[in-house]
């Protein structure tokens, strides 16, 4: 059952893989929820600790160091950097960001290990597993590739074919073959240590069903593999690189990395209070005590491994606390299409800071109103422009800006008294008290769309009460009304700047310094909804825009970059992948010397209509001009190439195309992602001179 008084959150969000950058789709999947949970337990007053790190181990660091050209260590070190700063920069406002590449990580997992060992948890059993025998390693599952059986996908990995989305085992692959070498695997003989998840069912059937708060889309997919029958997992690996399995002759095994990932959470919390305090002291109490609260902030794709996998791994060992929720997000996509770092198909946070500084919380509020809570959403750049300038400058900013412009102008500055209150009056005050219960609800529920959904009707009911009041017109005729109606409006700013906090941090700032607050007044829950959050008499700063517009230039530039990326990632793995051609049949020395190649240069260029081709080129060869077809109009428009020096076969025998005569032939080298470049002297050499 649910917890209900938590005397204190330990609060986790996952621990991504140190292979690449953050997109889009990691933070609306988990960091954003968890972050605006968080600061929201905060502002209550609440004893939180929230955890993260990087995961520095398993295939996918391996896969990238080969493909760098750099160490495993060395690829965790340069992306663990980059990440911990954009999260950093974005807000994320962890009290640890660590990494299970450090020594407490390893000791910890390896005493869990040990402890289940020792009480017999383990199955050891031998197996056939895929080896290279040209690497002498044995083939993890994204080691291994071939042809998917459901879609015939040639480079399907072990585990997931990435073109359909099936999950795989790398037996189900067709022609398989290595990452490492290329070669056909075969199978071989292999000892590991398996978790008895078969023999665990029932109790983790019982932990799951007395859960039945979670979201629909968590509980439906834990109950699809309960219902199918949990199976035995290998929590060993035969790797290098990982965590060696503390048992004796054991060498080149590692645990799996989704045994140890999770520990570290664990590790990482004893990480924090090493910082912190010189000694992970008291940590036991945010992972043993039954009057904490343990929270998974996740993506759809570790649901199990969260719900079924480590709580399994805790019962086992007996003394942990299990996790209270496991709010998991599903995916979000990406201008009609799955966000792939494969592909180069997102939007990558640390150049979204790049180039849009001071925006962050323009970020924060889209993802959050998109969130892909319950099902698969998409963000595209046209509804980030919308929501930035209807919503945030044309409501919540414009709001704000009303407020504190009109007190400059009618109250000298200064929250003016609150006089005689009409109906109208009292039924806004009446609103306003209920808006941090219903938002408080929506958060510690994880309906984060729908908290922020309230915030922006917070923002709405302070411009229609402007509106209908209309101080700016009552000024002529009745001052003191227009103190209360201003006076009314501060306080639903005040409110706003404490409400909209876990969301937007970088805008509460902003509107703290506005309302002219410093230290931690505004920053408590409870005072959310009053009526005197700001006392007659408080000088109020000048007005300054909380956001600003975005042109349709801004947005356009986005959507081009996205298709240029991508479109240049398609260039790099076509070029990768393709083989330099053979050399052709051996020739004679009087062969060669039958070819006459001259320098030339273009005088004119022009597209020969009805072809998508060709191009109509005339060319200086020094002893005459001549008129040259060639086929690179798909390469180069006419006007980029008149006065360009070529190299030209001058004796090829004229051909006719299109109904003109072509007289030789322009050289072109042909690269690997199938462009043409021209075969071009080093130095201005006159028009005629020979090539030999």
């Amino acid at each position: 059952m649910p917890i209900t008084n938590p005397k204190r959150y330990t609060v986790t969000a996952a621990l991504i893989y140190a292979n690449g950058p953050i997109h889009i789709g990691h933070l609306a999947g988990c960091y954003i929820p968890a972050d605006t949970y968080v600061r929201y337990l905060r502002s209550k007053g609440e004893d939180v600790a929230f955890i993260s790190g990087t995961d520095e181990h398993g295939v996918p660091i391996t896969i990238r160091a080969k493909k760098e050209g750099m160490t495993p260590q060395q690829v965790v070190d340069k992306y663990y950097d980059q990440i911990n700063k954009s999260f950093a920069d974005l807000g994320i406002s962890f009290d640890v960001y660590s990494r299970t590449s450090k020594p407490i990580h390893h000791q910890t997992s390896q005493e869990i290990f040990k402890d289940l060992y020792d009480k017999g948890v383990f199955v050891e059993e031998v197996t056939e597993q895929y080896y290279d025998e040209t690497a002498q390693q044995f083939l993890a599952d994204r080691y291994i590739v071939g042809t998917c059986p459901v879609c015939a996908n040639p480079n399907a990995y072990g585990d997931q074919c990435e073109r359909c989305g099936s999950s795989l085992s790398p037996l189900e692959l067709k022609e398989p073959r290595s990452m490492l070498s290329g070669a056909k695997p075969v199978m071989k003989s292999t000892k590991n240590w398996f978790l008895p998840l078969d023999k665990m069912q029932a109790e983790v059937q019982a932990y799951v069903n007395s859960h039945p708060e979670w979201k629909s889309n968590v509980a439906g997919q834990v109950q699809s593999w309960l219902k199918e029958g949990l199976k035995p997992r290998a929590m060993t690996r035969d790797l290098d690189w990982g965590i060696q399995v503390p048992l004796p002759d054991t060498e080149g095994k590692v645990l799996y990395v989704w045994f140890e990932a999770p520990i570290g959470y664990i590790s990482a919390t004893k990480d924090w209070l090493i910082q912190k305090n010189g000694t992970d002291e008291g940590w036991e109490q945010w992972w043993k005590q039954d009057d904490s609260k343990l929270v998974h902030f996740i993506g759809k794709d570790n649901i199990v491994f969260h719900c079924i996998i480590f709580p399994a791994t805790l019962m086992a060992e007996g003394s942990f606390i299990l996790p209270d929720n496991v709010p998991a997000n599903e995916f979000m996509n990406l201008e009609g299409d799955k966000i792939s770092t494969s592909r180069n198909w997102a939007v990558w946070l640390h150049e979204y800071l790049e180039e849009f500084p001071g925006k962050q919380d323009v970020l924060r509020y889209v993802l959050t109103a998109n969130a892909p809570e319950t099902k698969d959403s998409e963000f595209t750049w046209k509804d980030f422009q919308t929501r930035n300038n209807s919503e945030l400058v044309g409501i919540y900013g414009n709001f704000v800006n009303r407020a504190v412009v009109l007190t400059h102008k009618f109250c000298e500055g200064k929250v003016p008294a609150l006089g005689e209150l009409t109906e109208q009056d009292q039924a806004v005050l009446a609103e306003l008290a209920a808006f941090p219960a219903r938002i408080g609800e929506a958060m510690e529920n994880y309906r984060f769309r729908e908290a922020l959904a309230l915030i922006m009707d917070l923002a709405r009911l302070g411009n229609k009460y402007l509106a209908d009041t209309q101080p700016w017109h009552v000024i002529k005729t009745d001052p003191a009304r227009v103190g209360t109606i201003l006076n009314i409006a501060l306080q639903i700013t005040a409110s706003l700047a404490i409400v909209s906090e876990p969301i937007m941090p970088f805008t509460s700032e902003k509107l703290r310094k506005q309302l002219g607050i410093e230290g931690d007044q505004l920053k408590k829950w409870a005072d959310a909804g009053k009526r005197t959050v700001l006392a007659e008499g408080h000088p109020i700063a000048e007005a300054t825009l909380l956001f600003e517009k975005l042109e349709d230039s801004v947005i356009e530039k986005q959507v081009q970059k996205l298709h240029d990326d991508k479109r240049m990632n398609e260039l790099a793995a076509a070029a990768e992948g393709k083989e330099v051609p053979e050399v052709k049949a051996e020739i004679q020395y009087d062969d060669f010397a039958k070819i006459d190649i001259r320098v030339a240069t273009i005088l004119e260029a022009e597209n020969v209509p009805k072809s998508k081709k060709l191009l109509k080129l005339k060319v200086d060869i020094g002893s005459e001009q001549r008129t040259v077809l060639s086929g690179i109009s798909e390469h180069f428009k006419p006007e980029e190439i008149v006065g360009k020096k070529v190299l030209y076969l001058a004796n090829l025998a004229p051909r006719k195309m299109m109904g003109m005569e072509s007289q030789g032939m322009i050289l072109m080298a042909e690269d690997k992602d199938g462009s043409l470049a021209f075969v071009q002297p080093g130095k201005d050499v006159w028009n005629g001179a020979t090539v030999s």
